[in-house]
Parts: structure tokens; sequence; C-alpha cells
């Protein structure tokens, strides 16, 4: 049987376009403008000339390039998603914007014919190509005196507003502002000097003022801080700006991304690091290979090289700043900390700028860590928030310093101060060592309180809980929950066993089984006054409730877990300790009950 040749559905390729490859059917002139550029550039010389004119819904598109040939439309024009003959005639080298075939295809998007008007420069006669939609075309003899091309486009139902005058103005101005050729629309002038960052300007003031007026208008904010980007592999200039207020690092960051000075995209992701969340960049890139819609980058190693190219200059313009202007450094910090935080994960010259500029929380108030290991020699941080709120005030006051490193980042940032200099020790705070710190009782307290301390300890027995009595500060506080890492593990693997179906329940207890016990504390405060009220209960006080309530108290202050006998016995003692209030004799009349309570 012999071979058969592919037919191609013309409408379903323009389908194919409009709802696929395409996000709108707004890029139809930018690939007329990069098939005119193109043009232009194959026939050299420098300069060159595109034209627009508009209306009556009608679009064309002159320009004085390189034209084509007879055979070079039929080529180029008529055979769809062919490479080789790109190749051949040149339309494929790297100093084109694209290659005429399927970019003219968009034109599809808004015409149901396009007209093509072409005379090479290279000789001949001019020539007409006339394609439909349908999927036909025809080519025959045409007048045109000068060598370039004009593409006409008559607006299809629907699509009119999108050939309209101001429109294609706003369009032309979008996609070609930056050009290097002369381009006009209805005799209006659009590309200018070129790129903004690369302009000449009488000095650096001026300049600064011009790019900040150039990012208002693009990105509507007064950037913090203008960085000029240049990544030579790439053939890549451009700028970053920086954003004056904070941002969360998962917000898609998108850039503006020129390629030959042809808009590519607005909103291109991807060209910086993650963590480089708080800049916007305007580039214009030579290498960079876009993909096959053109309006993003093709991730590739180059475009790997790029990013780590781009992530150095930002990183370095970071060690400048906070060398020679700290006060913006500071700036800088209180709005994007969370990038500097996630760089200095792996670069020592970001941690050396955490460290010394970057305010932490502290048990004595906001300070850097530099600061705060120079006031404190001997100091510890937390792992979580929680863990700080709970027990700075209680640390400080026993002249313990305590560093949150609860945020994101913090933590794992305090672990690797080591790197930039061995010396440098921040532990974490085990917090069943701070009753280490705190006072003990003189043996005669000591000894008196030892039948309160039976019953006490009784009270929360079953509780798994400790019972001792210290003396610290501050002295508002009447009870203490502590608990030590090994308690914290042996309370989650029984809460984890608890949840768990059997078999697993048997796993987690042969683990729990190798643990050693460490039960949990609770610590009452003898500089309280309710707690020395409370140990000097006698035999018939409601020693029990008290001690189960203040138990319950250190729980909700501690911001701990509430399991579902701790919440039974917080809400007994409650009640217990309502009983004995307003408790009286039985058989009492109502003045002897209301004046015997107790």
């Amino acid at each position: 049987m012999a071979e058969q040749a592919f037919k191609v559905d013309l409408r379903g390729v323009v389908d194919l376009l409009s709802h696929h490859l395409y996000t709108s059917p707004r890029v139809y002139l930018r690939e007329l403008l990069q098939n005119a550029v193109d043009a232009i550039t194959a026939r050299g010389g420098g300069g060159g000339r595109v034209t627009i004119e508009t209306g009556g819904g009608t679009l064309r598109v002159h320009d004085d390039g390189v034209g084509l040939t007879a055979d070079e439309v039929h080529a180029l024009l008529a055979t769809i998603g062919r490479s080789s003959k790109r190749d051949e005639l040149g339309f494929a080298r790297h100093d084109f914007l694209g290659q005429f075939g399927i970019g003219l295809l968009s034109a599809f998007l808004v015409a149901d014919e396009i007209e093509v008007v072409t005379r090479s420069a290279k000789g001949g006669d001019a020539v007409r190509w006339t394609g439909r939609s349908g999927g036909s075309y025809r080519v025959e003899p045409a007048e045109r005196d000068e060598p370039g091309t004009t593409v006409t486009l008559r607006a299809r139902p629907g699509a009119a507003e999108l050939l309209s005058p101001s429109v294609v103005a706003d369009l032309a101005r979008t996609y070609g502002g930056l050009l290097p050729v002369e381009l006009t629309v209805d005799g209006v002038p659009i590309t200018g000097d070129g790129p903004p960052w690369r302009a000449a300007y009488s000095d650096p003031a001026t300049r600064r003022r011009s790019l900040e007026r150039y990012c208002e208008d693009l990105y509507g904010f007064t950037p913090f801080d203008v960085v000029d980007l240049d990544v030579p592999e790439a053939g890549l200039t451009g700028v970053a700006f920086v954003l004056p207020h904070p941002v969360s690092p998962t917000a898609r960051a998108s850039h503006r991304v020129y390629l030959k000075r042809m808009l590519l995209a607005e909103g291109v992701e991807g060209l910086l690091p993650e963590w480089a969340f708080f800049a916007r960049c305007v580039v214009d890139a030579g290498e960079l290979r876009p993909t096959a819609s053109r309006e993003a980058l093709f991730e590739d190693e180059l475009l790997d090289a790029t990013r780590q190219g781009l992530g150095e200059v930002l990183r370095q313009w970071l060690v400048t700043l906070a060398e020679t202007d700290p006060a913006a450094m500071r700036g800088f910090l209180r709005l994007h900390q969370l990038g500097v935080k996630a760089m200095a994960l792996h670069d020592d010259d970001m941690l050396r700028i955490v460290d010394r500029r970057l305010e932490f929380e502290t048990s004595a108030g906001a300070m850097t860590l530099s600061e705060f290991r120079r006031r404190h020699p001997e100091g510890r941080f937390t792992t979580s928030v929680d863990e700080f709120r709970r027990l700075s005030a209680v640390a400080g006051a026993q002249g313990l310093g305590l560093v949150n490193g609860g945020y994101v980042h913090d933590t794992e940032i305090i672990e690797r101060l080591p790197a930039i200099d061995p010396d440098i020790r921040l532990t974490p705070l085990d917090a069943a060592e701070l009753t280490t710190t705190f006072g003990v009782l003189d043996p005669a307290t000591e000894l008196a309180l030892r039948p309160f301390l039976a019953a006490a300890r009784a009270a929360v027995e079953r509780l798994g809980c400790e019972v001792v009595v210290r003396d610290f500060d501050p002295a508002s506080l009447p009870a203490l929950y502590l608990t030590s890492r090994d308690a914290q593990f042996q309370e989650e693997l029984s809460r984890a066993r608890e949840q768990a179906g059997e078999l697993w329940a048997d796993v987690l207890g042969a683990v729990g089984a190798t643990a050693a016990p460490d039960r949990p504390q609770l610590v009452l405060n003898h500089r309280n006054p309710l707690t020395r009220r409370i140990t000097a209960l006698g035999a018939g006080g409601p020693v029990e409730s008290a001690v189960q309530a203040l138990y319950g108290q250190a729980l909700l202050l501690g911001h701990h877990p509430l399991r579902p006998v701790d919440t039974a016995v917080l809400n007994r003692s409650f009640i217990g300790l309502l009983e004995w209030a307003v408790h009286a004799p039985e058989g009492g009349d109502e003045s002897t009950e209301a004046g015997g309570r107790r």
C-alpha cells in the first residue's frame, strides 16, 4: 500500500492555537511584529521601519525587510511546522526573534483571511499570498515597487475591537515599544530610545529618578531600591525593582521579559530564585529560549544558570547595602526578612547579615543575635513560639536569656551560626532545666510543707505529674508546668498510641518501653501569696481541688494541649472549690447558712 501524507485541518490548528497555545488572541500583533523585525534583520544594514495602518476593521503591517520570493512564499507560508526550509533560508538563526510559519497562523485568531504582498530584496517580481482559515491559499503576481512585505487582515465577526486603532496602538506599544526599529501606528511613533536602563543619563541621581518613574508606570509603586542586572552568558540586561512593602513568600512573583527587545510576556515566572520574592524584574535577553507559545521561558540549563546569576547579583546588592548603608538595610529587613532568612540557610554572607542586622524576639526585648550573645553568653533558644511565650518571662526573671526560634527559618539559622564562627554557642532550652535556676526553700519551711506535698502529689499522681515547691520570679505566677524533651516525647507517644490501631499501638508501646521515664513537673511558686495560702491549708481544707486547679491553670497559661483527663480534672476542681466555698452545716436555718460559710 502506498504511503499517504498527513492532512492538516487548519481550522483545528487555529482552534488549538487559540485555546491551548496562546493565552489571548492579542498576541497576533506580536507575531506580525516579530516576522517584520526578522525580515528587517535578514536584510541587514541596520535600522529598518515597520508601519502599521488601521481603520474600517482592516489592519496593514508594512516592513522594508528582506521580503520573499515566490518559492520562499510556498516554503515558509504554506507549510506548517516545517523547519528545514527555514534553516536553509536563514530564518532559524539565533539572531532572529522567531521564524516565519506557525506564528503567522495566529492572525487567524482575529481574521478569516490573511493577505501577504511581498517582494524579495534578492530580485524577482512581487507576489501576493492569500490564505484562508478554511485551509486553502493562492499565490499570484502583485504590484510592489520596493522590497519588503505588507500583511493585511480584515477583522472577522466579533474581532473588530482587536483591530481598532486604540487597541492596535496599545498592543504595539506593549509588545514593540523597545524594538530597535522605527515603529509607527497611524503615523504616531511607538518606539523610542530603547530599554530605559541602557539609556545615557547626565548623572546617577537622574537615572535613578527616571527608572523609579518607569517602575511606577509599569507596576504602580515607587521601588525601595533599583538594582542593575547583567548576566552575559544569557545576553541579559535589565533592572530589578525591590518592593517597598512586605509580600508573602508564597506569592507568585512575575517579571517582564523581553527577548531581543520584543516583549515575551508581562508575567513570566521562575526568572529569579524562590527566595528573591521581594523583587520584580524587567529584563531583555538575547540567548534565552521561549516556549512554543513565546509567552514563557523554556526551562533549560541556560535558564537555570541565568536564575543563579540573577540571584548572585541580588545577593551582592544586599551585602553591599549592609556594608554601606546600615539604616537602609534595617529598613529592608523590616520589609523582607523572610527572603534574607531563606538565603542565610545556605549563604554565609547572608548569615552574617542576619546575625548582625536582623532583630529577633528575646526575653530581654527585640535585638540582634550578635547583641543577644554579648549580653547573655549562656543564652538559650526555644524551637516554638508557644514555648517561648510561656517561658520567656520566667527565664528572664531568673537572668537566663532566651531567644524565640519558633518563627520561619529561625531555629535553622541559630543552629547554623557556628558555620561563620565556631565559638558561637546557642543551645536549645530544655524546660526542665529551669528548675535548677529556681531558689530552694529553707529546711524548716520544706519540713513544714511535707504533709501538704504528700497530699498535693496524690492529687496529681494519676495525671503523670510530680509536684515541687520552689521560690522564683515573677511572684505573680502561682504555678508553672514544666516538661522536659523526654517527657514531651512520652506524652506524644502516649497520644499516638491512643489513636493508633492495635498493631501500631503495640509497636509504639515497645518504643516507649525503651525510653527512660521522665515525668513533667508542676512547680508551685512559694513567692506567690495565693500559693502560700494553699500550702497552709490544713487537713480539712480543699487541698486536692486547689492543687488540681493550679495544675489546670498552669496548663492553660502555658498553652499546653489538654487531654480529656486534664479537662475533667479542671472541671472537677472548679466545682469542688465552689462547693467548698458555699458549703454550710446541714440542718441550719437560713441565717445560719448565710453566716456559716467557710
